[in-house]
């Protein structure tokens, strides 16, 4: 295959909403290039970017794919992403090393949830974009008001390149108002047939016509004086400002086709190919440094791995795209991140499950690798000559959705946390913890289709069972108001006995004011902890009635007591402790004496200092269409919800809210429910709340029940 250089890359990414026909596309695009000879579909289960059994059971994309074609002397790398908003983390990789953004639009529904989600990511990278109005074949396509919507949503840089004659069942030629040409696309695919605009929609055309030549006049300043001259563009100067315009953003041209048929993806393809960036034409990738990577191929290498993937029958494979530097076949190369050695074997180009080796890769392009020892997604492999450069990282999205997860077999679970473990590395939106707090393996994702089809991959891949089961709530305990208890450890069993006698003080702990005891304080200890709040232990003894030696001892029986709490076995947090008085034996006063006495007396001074249980409260977004906004309002209330407020974007309505963890379990399922699959949700963490009353009464309830079962 022919060694392309960089000025002779476009990399794309498709994106959009489920359903929109990103699969469909792709085939499409590698057909007219000549990579594949016969165009497969979703629904026949051969396309070439959803090989993965999963993608075949479920006839959706899951993971992106990595695919190319070549048109034009140009090669072109496309990236294929899963619509569902629970894969957002494989779209956010695909656009780390996308030059452009391939917005796919289902001419049926318009501008959806799932288009908003992804447009925000194409926002927040900065990447170019232009956009594909697919399905214009349906029965009940809608150009004009998708375009209305795109207008609405993402602002008056979106500007039509081509719309369509009619659109419908009937639907085959469009009006490309770049060309100021009519085009008539064949059924299945082949070079459409070109004539001159009919008058009846001369009008229309140079309506858009116009619009687009201001686009691309504003893209540069020597091409706005120009324009301001002569009223318009010559063609040579409408291509430049277009090709810039897309590259810095301030235009987002419309193209037109119906995937399903083939339509209009050959005059596509021409257009990628003349109008979209290259590489070195779009804003630079900075390493962590700041450094711009300027895709010199005389450099030193600098390769950023985007995706890793596990292949039957072949293993890991790492997808890169080289940012500096030629890369061949047997480098070697340094991981800046771990520091491993890393040889890169052998070469390869993919279309999907199908590899082509390649002897050379230059910057920009975008390539894959296997069996690398220890390198994954957001490392960076790089020569010894800058092995200190790291390509600045992906930013993946917090998970929203959590479930604690466990084996069926007890003898799999160490298994299963291997597994997991390399899961995360190729999926870092999933992620898992051992919580010694609540003694469950928990595991973390986008939603709960995003770990169901973990728990797929875990049982038919892996072949270890497993079963979900709802994770415990990390409450935490505090108390209100002041309470003085006293506690005396005493046993004597022959020989040296034990006894210690404490008398404590606890109060409520607040921020900026420590010494708030009624008695003079001779020493403290402030002691931030780990799961939040604070400890501030106050030595209030005068008079020696417990030598110093043994107050650490009682501050470890209370730090014992406070990792899990009175109540519900839950961490406490932010109290302060003053030991006032107490009783020591000349002989039987030891460390474990006093440890037990100021554990015991902090527990009884605990339950009755009015205490209380806090949750964990979450900030709640939801993305929601305006006529589902009273169904989702009415279920966030029913989980304890308050609503902060609502606002308008684009099409939709944002709803905020705090929202209780404990309220959240399976909400994602319960919310596609109620909106058939149009609204979707970010959550994140805010603070704790104190539990209402009947709330405190359910848990202590249920955590008597559970101690009296493990008794």
């Amino acid at each position: 295959m022919k060694v392309y250089q960089t000025n002779e890359i476009k990399n794309i990414a498709l994106i959009g909403g489920t359903k929109s026909g990103k699969t469909t596309i792709a085939e499409a695009m590698l057909f007219e290039g000549g990579v594949i000879n016969r165009r497969g579909s979703v629904d026949e289960k051969n396309s070439v970017s959803d090989y993965r059994e999963i993608e075949l059971e479920r006839r959706a994309s899951v993971f992106s794919t990595v695919m190319y074609t070549e048109f034009n002397g140009k090669k072109i790398n496309i990236i294929d992403t899963p619509g569902f908003d629970d894969f957002i983390g494989e779209a956010i990789a695909s656009l780390k090393v996308a030059d452009t953004a391939a917005m796919i639009i289902n001419a049926q529904n318009g501008v959806e949830v799932g288009t908003e989600i992804t447009w925000r990511q194409v926002a927040r990278l900065h990447k170019p974009a232009f956009f594909i109005m697919n399905q214009l074949e349906h029965e009940k396509a809608n150009f004009e008001e998708a375009i209305r919507q795109m207008k609405h949503s993402f602002g008056e840089k979106v500007v039509v390149a081509q719309y369509p004659i009619s659109v419908g069942a009937g639907f085959d030629t469009v009006i490309d108002v770049l060309k100021m040409k009519m085009y008539k696309f064949p059924n299945g695919g082949g070079d459409p047939v070109i004539s001159e605009i009919p008058d009846a929609e001369k009008a229309n055309a140079e309506k858009y016509h116009n619009a687009i030549i201001e686009a691309a006049a504003e893209s540069d300043e020597s091409l706005m004086e120009a324009f301001f001259e002569n009223g318009t563009l010559t063609e040579e100067q409408t291509a430049k400002g277009i090709n810039q315009g897309i590259a810095t953003r301030t235009m987002f041209p419309v193209v037109c086709a119906s995937a399903k048929h083939n339509q209009g993806i050959r005059r596509i393809l021409e257009f990628i190919t003349e109008n979209l960036p290259s590489p070195i034409e779009v804003e630079a990738t900075k390493t962590k440094e700041g450094k711009d990577l300027k895709y010199t191929a005389s450099e030193a290498p600098v390769a950023f791995v985007f995706k890793t993937s596990v292949e039957p029958h072949l293993g890991e494979v790492s997808f890169f795209k080289v940012y500096e530097g030629t890369l061949t076949e047997a480098i070697d190369l340094i991981n800046s991140t771990t520091g491993s050695k890393e040889r890169l074997s052998q070469l390869f180009i993919t279309a999907g499950k199908t590899r082509h080796k390649i002897d050379k890769i230059m910057p920009g392009d975008i390539a894959a690798t296997i069996k690398l020892k220890d390198t994954y997604t957001n490392n960076t492999l790089t020569s010894t000559k800058n092995s200190g450069v790291a390509v600045e990282p992906i930013s993946f999205p917090d998970p929203k959705f959590r479930t604690a997860v466990k084996a069926k077999n007890a003898n799999d679970e160490e298994k299963l946390a291997t597994i997991l473990k390399e899961m995360n590395s190729i999926d870092p939106t999933l992620r898992y913890e051992h919580s010694k707090e609540l003694r469950q393996l928990i595991l973390s994702g986008q939603g709960e289709l995003h770990l169901n089809i973990a728990k797929w991959m875990i049982e038919n891949i892996n072949k270890v069972e497993i079963e979900f089961i709802p994770p415990r709530i990390p409450y935490r305990e505090t108390i209100t108001k002041s309470a003085k208890a006293t506690y005396r450890h005493k046993k004597q069993s022959g020989g040296a006995g034990q006894f210690g006698e404490v008398h404590i003080m606890i109060e409520p702990h607040f921020e900026g004011k420590t010494n708030q005891t009624e008695f003079p304080v001779r020493g403290q200890e402030e002691h931030k902890l780990p799961w939040g709040g604070k400890l501030v232990f106050n030595n209030c003894i005068v008079g020696g009635a417990i030598d110093a030696r043994f107050l650490p001892a009682i501050l470890k029986g209370i730090m014992e007591k406070i990792e899990q709490g009175p109540l519900t076995g839950s961490y406490a947090r932010d109290i302060v402790v003053n030991v006032y008085d107490g009783k020591m034996h000349p002989v039987d006063s030891n460390e474990i004496s006093f440890k037990l006495a100021g554990r015991n007396a902090f527990k009884d001074a605990f339950k009755i200092a009015a205490p209380k249980i806090l949750e964990p409260v979450y900030d709640v977004e939801v993305m929601v269409p305006e006529e589902k906004m009273g169904d989702v309002m009415t279920d966030l209330q029913g989980r304890r919800a308050i609503i902060m407020g609502m606002e308008a974007e684009g099409n939709f309505q944002k709803i905020k809210a705090k929202v209780p963890l404990a309220e959240m379990n399976r909400y994602s399922t319960t919310l596609s429910s109620i909106t058939s699959g149009r609204a979707t949700y970010t959550m994140a963490y805010a603070d704790y709340q104190q539990v209402p009353s009947d709330v405190q009464d359910q848990l202590l309830k249920a955590y008597e029940a559970e101690q009296e079962e493990e008794d």
